[in-house]
């Protein structure tokens, strides 16, 4: 072979692979540009927000597609650590929990990933994601250099970040940025030790080429601890105002490198009891154009926002807990599917990038499998044995949740009334330590509803000796602000008239592992059983099923699960917890049912757990099928808050904690 065609084979390899054969792969801070640089060449990340603890696996790879197929060249995904070590060193990464599998489709589809790893994530996450373990140190102080929270950290960040080094762009993966913490600013500690120690930790593990970043809120007061030096510092708003304003105050951490909002809000959350949250898509587009025409990097919070599913929902304070669907009025729908907001967003980023070739992947079907007769099983109180895998405790005072070594669900509290309360007698909870609503009866018989800062005081009624069961809804932990510390259960003592009352058994219930395991029984009524009043009745349980037919094609389908003239529970499908219902309260009516969780080889098995009264005395006791959710009907509402737009501490009427509470 001659030279000079040796020459030209040389330089057309080079042209082809040089890139991989030479030059590694880098993502980088330009501060001279004011850009990220990609493997050497100016970028623009157009982001979305996709939570897989919130999507069953099984639909990943479709919901990956369509963000694509929308013009986004990066996901941004929370790791939330409660999600992966629910108890001390004990690591679960398989099944729905998989963020190796999640982060390889990503990256198998052509998406770059920005990895928020937190501790601290917020997300609207039970506790922020932090374990519900850590309060086993009463005092402990969260999101410090406290410690013993250092010391969990370290070895939780010791066994996730080794498993994403692999993942980063640098070192051949999808991941091009990794946020520390997050939004830190907003919180009252303002440690910078601890921020310092998370910056090392994470050098530690991740190496020094990764581009580590933090997220704040638009405003001086939020960067001004948020803010450090080592990381780079990005903002986060919402559409709807002054976006130049807005980058101002990023450039006051930052003054030169890239323009960054880490969470542009396509929708909101919602809250039991409030409005749902529409965001509508001209808002939207115009910032999002805006943005992109300053050659920001933007990231759509959220693109899809998924499902609660089980006990993962947070709270805010005022303590208001965030309810089963996570829909946020995304781009993409709870279940995946396409909006006009999708396609509107798609038009903007195809002003300014091009966007891929091809058809968007549909909408996936929905089919409405229509009624199923519910069959009552047997009440909390009838089923114990078989709900407490633990046993009793008895105490002469009631203990919380951590220290019954219960992180989610219920407990149930039993004591004895200690006088004959034959006129009604107050039981109160004087220090509001009700977390969050306690369902109680006397000898079998509903009395009443307590509920965390809205109702601490019943009257009952009852001979002395009376037995007293107190049932204690963990309805999820506050994941923002001062308060996440949340302790659930009884958390301080119960007064009858203004008396402690003593002697408590106390029962942790496995009502997961019981359904599951299909340990409840259907029981018949009989004379001795005492009557209740039509307004309330003791929590029980109850069951039905329905088969899918195997003839028709393209079954099982997802569906909605509609509960009519059902109150308050929670609801399991195939041993699956789909989550809470709260139809009397809204807004929303009905629960995203995946097709992952169905089958057509067998009947499939509906449990309900109803809290405060079942329509099985009075009406068709049945719960139905639908192919249309309903996340807007807010039947009852206790707040006069008016949603603003768009930032946290405005709509939380929350500020940070500096001693001026």
């Amino acid at each position: 072979m001659s030279p000079l065609r040796s020459g030209c084979i040389l330089l057309l390899l080079l042209l082809l692979f040089g890139h991989s054969l030479g030059a590694p792969r880098s993502f980088s801070v330009d501060y001279d540009n004011d850009c990220f640089r990609k493997d050497g060449e100016k970028f623009q990340y157009i982001s979305g927000s996709i939570h897989y603890s919130r999507i069953p696996r099984i639909y990943w790879k479709d919901r990956l597609l369509k963000m694509y197929m929308a013009g986004l060249n990066a996901i941004q995904t929370y790791v939330p650590w409660n999600y992966h070590e629910l108890s001390p060193g004990q690591y679960n990464f398989s099944g729905n929990r998989d963020v190796e599998h999640f982060l390889q489709l990503a990256q198998d589809i052509g998406l770059l990933v920005i990895l928020r790893p937190g501790p601290y994530i917020c997300a609207e996450w039970d506790m922020g994601g932090l374990p519900a373990w850590l309060l086993k140190k009463k005092d402990i102080i969260l999101r410090s250099s406290d410690a013993d929270y250092v010391a969990a950290v370290d070895k939780w960040m010791g066994k996730l970040l080794p498993m994403m080094k692999p993942y980063l762009y640098q070192n051949g993966g999808p991941i091009i940025t990794v946020q520390v913490e997050n939004e830190y600013g907003s919180y009252f500690a303002c440690d910078y030790d601890y921020m310092g120690h998370l910056r090392k930790l994470f050098r530690t593990h991740l190496g020094e080429d990764v581009v580590l970043f933090t997220t704040d809120g638009a405003g001086l007061g939020y960067l001004k601890c948020g803010a450090i030096q080592g990381l780079y510092a990005t903002v986060d708003f919402g559409p709807g105002g002054n976006v130049s304003a807005a980058f101002d105050a990023q450039r006051h951490a930052e003054p030169h490198g890239p323009l960054v909002n880490s969470e542009f809000y396509t929708g909101w959350l919602d809250h039991w009891g409030h409005r749902h949250a529409v965001v509508p898509s001209s808002i939207v587009a115009k910032s999002l154009s805006e943005m992109l025409l300053l050659g920001a990097n933007v990231n759509l919070y959220m693109f899809i926002g998924g499902t609660n599913f089980g006990y993962w929902n947070g709270a805010n304070m005022p303590y208001s807990p965030q309810p089963t669907s996570y829909d946020y009025d995304a781009p993409l729908t709870e279940a995946g599917d396409l909006t006009e907001k999708y396609f509107v967003i798609r038009e903007v980023i195809k002003m300014y990038h091009k966007i891929p070739e091809g058809p968007v992947p549909p909408t996936t079907p929905k089919y409405a499998y229509g009624e199923v007769k519910m069959t009552k099983l047997q009440t909390i109180s009838d089923a114990l044995e078989k709900l407490s895998f633990s046993g009793p405790v008895k105490r002469v005072y009631p203990q919380n949740f951590i220290e019954l070594n219960q992180a989610f669900g219920f407990v149930l509290y039993r004591t004895k009334l200690p006088i004959n309360c034959s006129t009604p007698t107050p039981l109160s909870s004087p220090l509001n330590g009700i977390h969050d609503r306690a369902y109680v009866s006397v000898d079998g018989v509903a009395v009443g509803i307590l509920e965390r800062n809205k109702i601490i005081t019943i009257n009952v009624t009852g001979e002395e000796g009376s037995q007293v069961d107190i049932l204690v809804e963990n309805m999820g932990r506050i994941n923002y602000g001062k308060d996440i510390n949340d302790f659930k259960g009884l958390v301080s003592n119960l007064t009858l008239g203004t008396d402690p009352l003593t002697d408590w058994t106390m029962y942790s219930l496995s009502i997961d592992e019981a359904v599951n395991q299909g340990l409840l029984e259907e029981t018949e009524v009989t004379m001795a059983d005492p009557p209740q009043p039509a307004s309330l009745s003791p929590p029980a349980f109850y069951k039905g099923s329905f088969i899918i037919p195997d003839g028709i094609p393209d079954l099982p389908q997802d569906t909605y699960i509609k509960l009519p003239n059902w109150r308050k529970g929670q609801v399991w499908i195939n041993g699956f917890n789909l989550g809470r219902y709260w139809p009397s309260r809204g807004p929303q009516i009905t629960l995203f049912v995946p097709a992952s969780i169905l089958t057509t080889a067998a009947p499939n098995n509906v449990t309900v757990l109803e809290l405060e009264v079942a329509p099985c005395t009075s009406g068709p006791c049945t719960v139905e099928f639908t192919d249309t959710p309903i996340l807007n009907a807010t039947l009852y509402s206790d707040s006069k808050q008016q949603m603003k737009l768009f930032k946290k501490d405005d709509f939380f009427d929350q500020r940070r904690d500096t001693g001026s509470d």
